[in-house]
Order: C-alpha cells, then structure tokens, then sequence
C-alpha cells in the first residue's frame, strides 16, 4: 500500500510534515477549547467562572486519559503490524480499538454524572467557585462520552494513514465551540453553562466525523464483518500498548488534585485568598498546556513513522526521527521560555482583566513555575517514543517520575517550607529531574539500536 511504502521510504522530514503538522494543530485546538472556555469566561463572568473550568479540568484529562490509553495503544499496535505485513491482526486490532472506545465512553460517562458534586470537591471548590464548577461541571461530564471517543478515534484515523481527517475533525469542533462561547455567553447569557454546552457539541462533532472516516473512508485497514470476530481478545494488548499515554493523563489528574488543594490551604494562609491561587496557577497550567500539546502532537504524528520503521529494523531512520523530534520540541520551549520571563502580562491579560494581586500572582506563576520547561521537551518527546517503539513500561516510568516522584513530594514540601510559592517552585524542580531521567532513558535506547544495526 502506499502510505505503508511512504513510511518505509520517503523522506522523513516530508513524513513528518504529513503527519505530525495535522497531529499538532489537533493537539493544540485541544488545548485551546480549555483556553477558549476560559477566555470568554474570564471577561463574560469573572475569575470565579475560570476556577470553575480548572476545578472541572481534572475529569476533562481522566476523559482524554480513556480515549487515548485506547487509541494510541491501538495506533501503536496497528502500524507496528503494518510494518510486519500482518493485516489481518491489524484490521482486528483496530476493530477491538473502537469497541473498547464505545464501552469506555459510555460508562465514565455515567460515573462522573453520578458522583459530580464530590468531585468537584476533592479537587479544590471552594464555597464560592462549587455553583460555578456545578453548572459547568453537569454539562461537560454529560458529554465525556463523545470527548472519549474522539481522542481515541482521531488517534486510529491518523495510524490509518489519514493524519488531516484527524486534524480536520479537531479543527471542525474548535471552529463550533469558538463560535459558540460567545454566542452562549455574551448574546444568551448562560454563563459557564454555555461555555460547557458550546465545548460538548464540538466535542460531538468530531465524534461524528470520526464515525463517518470509520463508515466510509478506511485507507490502510480495512474493517469488515470479520474484523470484529474475536477482536475483544486484543483489546488487553491494545490498552497495554497504551499505558503510557493512560499514566501521562492520569498523573496530571493527581497532580492537579494536591496542586488544587494545596493552593487553597496555602493560598488562604497568604494575602492572595484561596480562589486568586487557584485560578492563576489553573491559567498557567493551561498555556503550559497547550505547550505540551504541540510537542504531544509532534511526537504523536511520528508514531507511525516510528513504529513501522523500528518493526523493519530501519533503526537509522528511527534515529533521524528522534533527533528531528528533539530540536523542534527543545526549541519551541526555549522561545515560549523567553516569552514568560520578558512579557507575562501580555498573556495574562488575554484571560481578561483583573485586580492587583490576581495580576502579581499570576506572574509569579508564569516566571517561576514554567522556568525550565526546556528539559520538558526531553519527557514528552521521550514518553512518545519509548511508547512507539513498544517500550510502554519506560514510557509509563518516565511520566510516573515526573509527576508523582518528584512533583507532588516537591508541592507538598516546598509548600510546607516556603508557603504558596513553595508550589510554584515544584514546577522547575519537577523538570530538572525528569529531563535528566529523559535523557538517559533516549540514549540508552539510542546505544540499543546502535548494537541491533551491527549485527
């Protein structure tokens, strides 16, 4: 097949251009449906309508953490099948990926209805932000089903070989919840209800266009009848392969728990209050999010490209990929780096206008917390990778040491010892660690691939 070909052949920066562009504007349209939300929110309610959304954000990552256990592990396992020319385990691989996708999304569905109110209380409401995080919180939850299913989807589109359906699915959603936050905002004044109800039907849009791709335009994997005879036995393997991307979201679920928490204890001992620490911190971690989205989507668009030249044993193309993958990542951190330490407040400002101590703190938390998100580069980059070439337990090691090992020990701490600002110090300490950790990990992989060549 031709996309199978192109893999093992053409030019891996023209490669990387058909896959990881599309990947990275549908990884960082993600990111800004969180950002759009909590602009419009930010200058139509206030800032207790944007630590609503950072309450909700936790259940938004435990949603994308289902749909890409699933989709990335099933991605990873179809293009490396793809490499070996075994179809039919790829075809069957891809049909057990997308009936694990229905079943997971329904049911996380249901529980986060259910138990709303105390979770939104396990991570950080405060008495004046829970109407807010309720309101909001009802609607997005209602829709986590179709968030699933997208995230997992437009993994198996791009592993399909159609990296712009997946790119053009994300953008069709973002197009409709940008248009919708201010018109249910500003024009039908629903509040944080209409910014929920405008990011879900984008979230279902996607869906849909994912579904139709599936209907009607498979390209490298044919799904027929037969495909989904005995596919629920792959689905373990599927979920497996994709450990590292369930471990990277649902680290930040935890991480998010202490930080919102900590923040409110030690943010109420401080002249800030408890709501100004928890939005602010909440506003940064969304640009810093949308960071690692891009890099997310750039390693993630090479994962075909990985995985099928590893299967053949094209080990020197494999090594272009990951050096190409650490010059981009490495650089457009050092350049947003250099941003937040000269202009903060030109990226505060853009969440709408605020007090003296809301702006001050804000600051803080850009110039301190994001201060060696350079050596980031070399986790997200490295997590990706180990996952591509099927060393998801390295992949799952290096996420757990950034943020369980080392962030939350360091939040709880450095809180202790030096109060709110402790927690914004756990930020850079978190990757000078994890870097290093990274970067052996990459060169002892890179020292692996050298002996396998000579051979």
């Amino acid at each position: 097949m031709n996309q199978t070909l192109n893999l093992g052949t053409d030019k891996i920066s023209k490669l990387l251009l058909a896959f990881s562009v599309p990947s990275i504007i549908s990884w960082v349209l993600n990111a800004l449906y969180n950002m759009v939300d909590q602009i419009f929110i930010g200058n139509g309610v206030g800032y207790l309508g944007n630590g609503a959304t950072n309450v909700i954000f936790p259940l938004t990552q435990l949603a994308i953490a289902i749909g890409l256990m699933i989709g990335d592990g099933t991605a990873s396992y179809v293009n490396l099948k793809l490499g070996v020319h075994e179809q039919e385990r790829a075809e069957k691989g891809m049909a057990g990926g997308l009936l694990a996708l229905l079943t997971a999304s329904i049911a996380l569905s249901v529980i986060l209805s259910i138990f709303l109110e105390p979770l939104c209380h396990v991570f950080g409401a405060t008495e004046a932000i829970l109407p807010y995080a309720m309101d909001y919180g009802r609607i997005i939850v209602a829709g986590t089903c179709v968030n699933v299913f997208s995230w997992g989807a437009m993994s198996m589109v791009r592993a399909d070989g159609s990296p712009r359906i997946a790119m053009m699915s994300m953008l069709a959603g973002f197009v409709i919840n940008m248009i919708g936050d201010p018109l249910t905002i500003f024009v039908f004044h629903w509040g944080v209800k209409g910014a929920a109800i405008a990011t879900v039907t984008g979230q279902l849009v996607s869906s849909l266009i994912c579904v139709w791709y599936f209907i009607c335009k498979n390209q490298s994997v044919q799904l027929k009848k037969s495909s989904f005879s005995g596919c629920c036995s792959y689905i373990p393997r599927l979920c497996k392969m994709g450990t590292s991307s369930l471990v990277t979201q649902l680290a930040i679920v935890c991480v998010l728990f202490f930080q919102n928490n900590l923040l409110v204890k030690y943010g109420a001992m401080s002249k800030y209050g408890a709501e100004i620490p928890l939005t602010a911190l909440g506003v940064t971690m969304k640009v810093f999010t949308l960071l690692l989205n891009a890099i997310t989507g750039l390693s993630s668009g090479a994962q075909p490209i990985i995985s099928y030249n590893y299967g053949s044993q094209a080990y020197s193309r494999v090594k272009t990929v990951l050096k190409m993958l650490l010059v981009i990542a490495f650089t457009i951190m050092l350049v947003a780096t250099i941003w937040f330490q000269l202009a903060p407040m030109s990226i505060i400002q853009i969440f709408g206008s605020s007090d003296a101590l809301y702006n001050e703190f804000s600051v803080k938390c850009l110039k301190i917390f994001l201060l060696l998100i350079t050596l980031d580069s070399f986790q997200m980059v490295g997590s990706s990778y180990l996952q591509s070439v099927g060393k998801a337990g390295s992949a799952a090691a290096l996420v757990m040491f950034r943020q369980i090992i080392i962030q939350i020990p360091a939040m709880l701490i450095l809180g202790k010892i030096f109060g709110i600002d402790g927690i914004l110090y756990a930020g850079p300490v978190s990757s000078l660690f994890v870097g290093i950790m990274a970067i052996v990990f990459l060169l002892r992989n890179w020292k692996e691939m050298s002996r396998a060549s000579q051979q």
